[in-house]
């Protein structure tokens, strides 16, 4: 079915059919409800608001709290295609029912399989259940210790952080792991169950699960159009993952970092330039197509324009997929651009966790985008930090920029 879809809007997208010849009305402006099919039969919801100003289309997803703006659209009698910003992904739909529906495919070109979605949006559709039981206040209560993926050798461990509001009958949240956090999370309560989804047009996450009668939690876990985990979750206010600057340290006999790559002007830097000596230099490894990246490359765009002339540096050394340099130099110089970062942002040439390991020989390993690696002023390693808990995480977020700042200073201050 899905491939007989696809056929036929190809065909539409090159406005040559005698079926797709008849114009559409123009999309409504207003609320709309997107879904993504992800495995042929498990919808993920997300919404946005379509606006319309002098002739020009935008639109405003929503996770939670978050509002990601999209204007890069175009769009004809029948059809539109939008990108998204900053991750190099982008939508082809059809539009149909005198504007009030979209069909269309999702296309993630940060990934070489099964990067294409089938889509499909509705004009002022809103979630539509019956409210979930006033047991689900308990979930606001603590946080929750998961366990995604029990008994296996893909098991790991995560924290859940919910907040249910009964009068809405509605749910955020998100899961804080070892190498990241899952963002925005928003949701309803339905009934029995608890739906959560996230899209920001790289993550593509759908939650569900019940409250069970010992109090525990249940439930599945969607990610993109393969991925599936089962999960479950107690309440633990004491759990804490493990400590994120214990995860990635320098090998044996070493106590500093040497790189040399090519900035995006195509000049090459090294980690021993003059520009970096007698600095304190905070260096990203971040990739463009790493939500938790674009979240830390926030956050320090803001910190470097803060403290530069302290004497901080930041450099961010991004691992892209794919690699080839004209598409990776393009999705950098955007995600540079968009944040307003003004430190430089290098081009490995590599990608991945292995890539990061063998740019960086001397650290045991790389298991996480973004890792950040603190120096000194005389050059050497003080801290590496795994992961990120971006601004999703509430307390955990002001935790770290709290802790951080203190950490910058003193360095800055030695």
């Amino acid at each position: 079915m899905s491939k007989v879809f696809l056929f036929l809007f190809s065909m539409c997208i090159g406005y040559t059919s005698a079926s797709c010849a008849q114009k559409s009305a123009q999309l409504k402006a207003g609320s709309w409800q997107g879904e993504l099919m992800l495995n042929g039969t498990t919808r993920l919801p997300f919404y946005f608001e379509l606006k319309k100003n002098k002739g020009k289309t935008t639109l405003e997803v929503s996770n939670g709290e978050e509002r990601i703006l999209v204007d890069e659209i175009t769009e004809t009698s029948d059809s539109i295609f939008f990108r998204m910003p900053v991750f190099d992904s982008e939508f082809k739909c059809e539009i149909k029912e005198n504007g009030k529906q979209l069909d269309g495919v999702w296309i993630n070109h940060a990934r070489k399989d099964h990067n294409e979605i089938p889509f499909q949006a509705f004009y002022g559709r809103e979630y539509n259940c019956d409210k979930g039981s006033r047991a689900f206040t308990s979930l606001n209560a603590t946080k929750w210790e998961a366990t995604f993926n029990a008994g296996t050798t893909d098991s790991y461990k995560a924290i859940g952080l919910f907040k249910f509001d009964y009068k809405t009958h509605s749910v955020n949240g998100t899961f804080l792991t070892e190498t990241g956090d899952y963002r925005y999370l928003s949701g309803y309560a339905c009934t029995d169950w608890i739906y959560l989804s996230c899209f920001d047009g790289s993550h593509a996450y759908y939650f569900r699960f019940k409250l069970k009668p010992d109090s525990t939690l249940a439930g599945d876990y969607y990610s993109g159009s393969t991925g599936y985990e089962k999960w479950t979750a107690k309440r633990n206010p004491s759990f804490n993952l493990r400590n994120p600057d214990s995860l990635t340290y320098l090998k044996k006999g070493y106590d500093r970092i040497v790189f040399k790559f090519s900035n995006t002007e195509g000049k090459e830097v090294s980690s021993e330039d003059e520009k970096y000596k007698n600095k304190v230099v905070v260096v990203q490894i971040m990739g463009s197509w790493c939500p938790n990246c674009m979240d830390e490359t926030r956050y320090y765009a803001e910190t470097y324009s803060r403290l530069k002339n302290k004497g901080l540096e930041v450099v961010a050394l991004a691992f892209e997929k794919p690699v080839d340099p004209s598409t990776a130099k393009a999705n950098v110089l955007k995600v540079k651009t968009r944040f307003n970062a003004g430190y430089e942002f290098l081009l490995t040439g590599k990608s991945g966790s292995a890539g990061a390991s063998e740019a960086l020989p001397m650290l045991n390993t790389v298991m996480a985008f973004p890792t950040t690696i603190y120096i000194d002023k005389k050059g050497r390693v003080r801290k590496i930090y795994t992961g990120f808990n971006g601004p999703a995480t509430g307390i955990y977020y002001e935790q770290f920029k709290e802790q951080n700042e203190r950490f910058l200073e003193k360095l800055l201050g030695e």
